[in-house]
């Protein structure tokens, strides 16, 4: 995708709804002030010990690569906020909620938004108990989210690869 940009077709709603999640994450990320183990799952699934078998080089390399890579994160969703805002023109809440938005990414863009998607996916997951795919509770509102996420994810790698 080098110096190509790469349109997305969003509803004002969907925007609107992304947006409170990114700020909600980055909430998340900028709580974490200390490299140890996390005792929020969905932190520690964003931050996974990178040697299971020795918890002391585990406790290590967290406090030398955990900061850097939340840090990354919040950068990440940021970046994603950001391109969301220019595609409403900084507020959506005067559009119709299903009126269609054009958001544009250039490379850096869209991969902040594979990262940036993926990472939320993985923190829904966390906050619903899901390790395999059957483990969802379809009737659990935050299940659809979950799902709508994996559903964006999908269309943004597809329209990557084409």
């Amino acid at each position: 995708m080098t110096g190509q940009t790469l349109l997305i077709d969003l509803a004002a709603l969907e925007i609107a709804h992304l947006r409170d999640l990114l700020d909600q994450f980055a909430a998340l990320l900028e709580a974490q002030t200390e490299p140890v183990t996390p005792d929020d799952p969905a932190i520690a699934r964003l931050v996974p010990d990178a040697y299971a078998e020795d918890r002391h080089a585990a406790r290590e390399f967290r406090s030398l690569t955990q900061s850097d890579l939340l840090a990354r994160r919040i950068d990440d969703a940021r970046l994603m906020s950001a391109s969301l805002a220019a595609a409403v023109g900084g507020d959506a809440s005067g559009a119709a909620p299903d009126s269609a938005v054009l958001v544009t990414l250039d490379a850096d863009a869209a991969a902040a938004w594979l990262r940036t998607l993926a990472a939320l996916r993985l923190v829904l997951a966390s906050r619903l108990g899901i390790t395999e795919e059957a483990d969802g509770d379809v009737e659990d509102p935050l299940y659809g989210v979950y799902e709508w996420l994996g559903f964006r994810l999908d269309s943004l790698l597809s329209a990557l690869e084409a």
